[in-house]
């Protein structure tokens, strides 16, 4: 007999992005490990993001349970609804060239709505799914965050119920990078931190996505924390022929500090040293680029070489993946970063693409990226390691020698991971 969970998650298809993979890959394989999944989504979110190819990964067998959501963005497109989707969707501009009302929209968000933009779905929920779990006997419910403020429905519904809880942390909470920003009270900041800590000693069972997330969250809390990274997974797309010029290819958001000056002023001394460098090179950026991003490029002159896509579809990502001579994985450069390791990184990796990417000292990206040899990573300030390993890549390309020799990949599959945490379900909690 399968084991019954509750899956409450707030991205699921049509949602794009990276948010909603790694949720709909563990329900796809968890039948496979006798354990029935039921997930629970709002009926009218507001994502930054709609990918409807997505929708078709989603079993008709599957039962999903939605209800509705109210949440402030609706509201904050009002006073200006560029601003209102930026903000939704992680993108803060730089302090000194924040507008009033992006100033405002910002310390409403981190004052009035802890944690989070979605806070007023949390008693419904509780309501509607205290009646739920008792008349379907679910004695296992699995929250995933950000936003965090599912966990505070796990939370209640382990405090009425008594009912076994795994939290899903897939990004930190306290000290994740755009935390900051949110201009936040003294008050408002240990507000945070009280709902953190709660989340953490109370819940049966935490899975976080990186070593380091472990290791942060080991030093608030004695309850048991498993790493289940994100993974790649197998698809049917038809592997397409490699770009004929050296493409580069950026795939996810290029906020304003992911922005690494010393990688543009690289490529742009590649550029004027090397004419056939210049002829055959193309940055292809797909997703959202910051203005800084823009204004950076054009200063070293790659203007005339970039190819700005904006959002494609998860399939278009995968086809840009493969098809592209490099991948490009861009990091901010902070203590706090390390721990994040991109979803795509694992998708990046079965491409058979090279991977060039930068970020902070002593990541989880970077241990990962040297044990597969998928990739080489760089810190900020090696300017002329980035150079020389470009213009090595470029050389094998011309040579029609630019290959990956990957190893132990098969760890980070989808299927793989999914019987880990169908392990933990069946046998921790």
């Amino acid at each position: 007999m399968k084991k019954k969970i509750l899956i409450i998650t707030y991205y699921w298809p049509p949602a794009g992005g990276p948010g909603v993979q790694r949720w709909l890959k563990f329900v796809k394989y968890l039948p496979e490990f006798d354990v029935e999944p039921i997930v629970y989504c709002p009926e009218n979110p507001n994502y930054p993001i709609i990918d409807e190819s997505l929708i078709s990964e989603v079993s008709d067998a599957m039962t999903i349970i939605k209800q509705p959501i109210s949440e402030p963005y609706r509201f904050a497109n009002i006073l200006s609804k560029r601003n209102a989707k930026q903000i939704s969707s992680g993108v803060i501009p730089k302090q000194k060239k924040q507008t009033f009302i992006q100033k405002l929209l910002l310390y409403v968000r981190g004052n009035f709505f802890i944690p989070d933009a979605r806070k007023n779905w949390v008693k419904p929920s509780v309501s509607f799914l205290s009646n739920y779990i008792l008349k379907q006997k679910i004695d296992t419910i699995i929250t995933t965050g950000p936003p965090h403020s599912l966990h505070l429905i796990g939370l209640q519904l382990k405090q009425k119920h008594n009912i076994k809880w795994l939290a899903d942390f897939r990004d930190l909470w306290t000290t994740i990078g755009y935390h900051k920003k949110l201009k936040l009270s003294n008050s408002s900041a240990e507000k945070h931190k009280m709902l953190e800590t709660e989340v953490l000693q109370s819940a049966d069972q935490i899975i976080v996505t990186s070593a380091n997330t472990k290791k942060e969250f080991t030093s608030k809390t004695n309850q048991p924390i498993s790493v289940i990274t994100n993974g790649y997974d197998n698809h049917k797309i038809k592997r397409p022929k490699k770009d004929a010029l050296f493409t580069m290819a950026h795939i996810g958001s290029l906020l304003s500090e992911r922005n690494p000056i010393q990688l543009w002023e690289a490529l742009g001394e590649l550029i004027n040293e090397n004419e056939l460098f210049s002829e055959e090179f193309r940055l292809q950026l797909i997703g959202v680029v910051s203005d800084d991003v823009i204004k950076a490029l054009q200063q070293f002159g790659l203007s005339n070489h970039v190819n700005t896509l904006g959002y494609v579809s998860h399939k278009e990502a995968i086809e840009a993946q493969m098809s592209s001579q490099l991948l490009l994985l861009i990091e901010i450069d902070s203590e706090d970063t390390k721990v994040i390791i991109p979803g795509k990184l694992f998708e990046y990796m079965v491409s058979g693409t090279p991977i060039i990417a930068l970020g902070p000292e002593d990541s989880d990206v970077e241990t990962i990226l040297k044990s597969t040899n998928t990739g080489r990573y760089f810190y900020y300030n090696q300017k002329q390691a980035i150079k020389s390993q470009i213009l090595s890549y470029f050389e094998a390309y011309k040579s029609d020698v630019l290959t990956v020799n990957a190893l132990g990949l098969k760890q980070y599959s989808r299927k793989e991971l999914t019987k880990s945490l169908a392990d933990l379900v069946k046998h921790k909690l």
